[in-house]
């Protein structure tokens, strides 16, 4: 079978390879799957990039996430699944080639409704959003929300939530053409930060008071400015480093008012829950795409032969839509 394999990490393009490599066989408790999509997230290029939080031996294949067919496994997991299309959690990367064997609990059906191109962004994105406005946090109906990197598919999926569960969403954008587009989205308000300042303008719009929740997937300049936006006892979660740079904060604008930064990864929170958690977030992820809140804009799909302008495409500034890639059935 093919798949994408890296043996050094580096750039994408300079280090991804599409080899032949044997099908793998499933083990007991395990399941092959039949892939069919598998998106480029951020998380899978920090990885070929050696810069995610927990690497992978080498050589490895990216692919955190995807959507294929169940075609054989063994045991009552993997019996129950046989045949059906499932979201492919890969939690250590995996999915980027026509096979995969993983443990059948991690193979998780998914509603006939969605297209293959949303059940193969079912979870990472969908489930970060969900996950942070209802479990970590139930952001009660009327509160401001700030979050940067607001055009994000993740950014808009939150604006979506916030209609759906009536909070207010703060969005930081840095370009100026991304504002009228989220705010016909829903989105609240949006702050463009090439042409205004991001503190002054968002305690403009709080009416003074601040946010009690906000999320950064930025760092650096941005995420640090966030900070002088939290009311008192407000919370800033990190889930993402798309600057590169650390935050700056004085520890005295923490100190008063007994405002709090925390840190958020996914795989660690899931690793954390009990099985009837993960079995109603699956419920209510499929639920919310069924509507349309947690669904994903899906842009250009490239074959497994075309990683290389696959992943390009993906690291373009401001492109529109997730790119995908496709082993079959698409």
């Amino acid at each position: 079978m093919k798949a994408i394999v890296c043996e050094r990490w580096g750039e994408p393009e300079e280090v991804l390879q599409v080899r032949e490599v044997p099908k793998p066989v499933p083990g007991r408790g395990e399941v092959c799957v039949r892939m069919i999509a598998s998106p480029i997230n951020p998380s899978d290029l920090l990885m070929v990039r050696g810069q995610y939080g927990r690497q992978p031996s080498l050589p490895a294949t990216p692919g955190f996430e995807g959507v294929g067919i169940v075609e054989a496994g063994s045991g009552l997991l993997a019996r129950r699944v046989l045949g059906r299309r499932v979201a492919v959690l890969n939690s250590g990367g995996g999915n980027w080639k026509e096979y995969v064997v993983l443990p059948a609990r991690q193979a998780i059906p998914v509603p006939k409704e969605l297209s293959d191109e949303q059940a193969a962004t079912f979870f990472v994105n969908p489930a970060t959003a969900l996950v942070l406005t209802r479990y970590i946090w139930q952001v009660p109906a009327g509160a401001w929300l700030l979050q940067t990197a607001a055009g994000s598919t993740l950014g808009r999926m939150v604006i979506r939530l916030g209609q759906r569960f009536g909070f207010r969403t703060l969005n930081v954008v840095r370009r100026r053409e991304q504002v009228e587009e989220l705010l016909r989205l829903g989105g609240t308000a949006v702050i463009a930060t090439n042409e205004e300042p991001l503190a002054e303008r968002a305690t403009i719009l709080t009416g003074g008071e601040g946010v009690r929740y906000a999320l950064d997937a930025v760092g650096g300049a941005t995420g640090s400015e966030v900070v002088h936006v939290l009311a008192r006892g407000g919370r800033l979660i990190v889930y993402g480093t798309l600057a590169g740079e650390p935050l700056s904060v004085d520890p005295r604008t923490l100190m008063v008012g007994q405002k709090r930064i925390e840190g958020f990864w996914l795989s660690e929170w899931v690793r954390a829950q009990k099985l009837w958690t993960m079995l109603g977030l699956f419920r209510q992820i499929g639920t919310l795409m069924k509507a349309g809140v947690l669904i994903s804009d899906i842009g250009k799909s490239y074959a497994l032969t075309d990683i290389h302008a696959a992943v390009r495409q993906a690291s373009l500034p401001g492109r529109q839509g997730k790119v995908l890639l496709r082993m079959s059935g698409i």
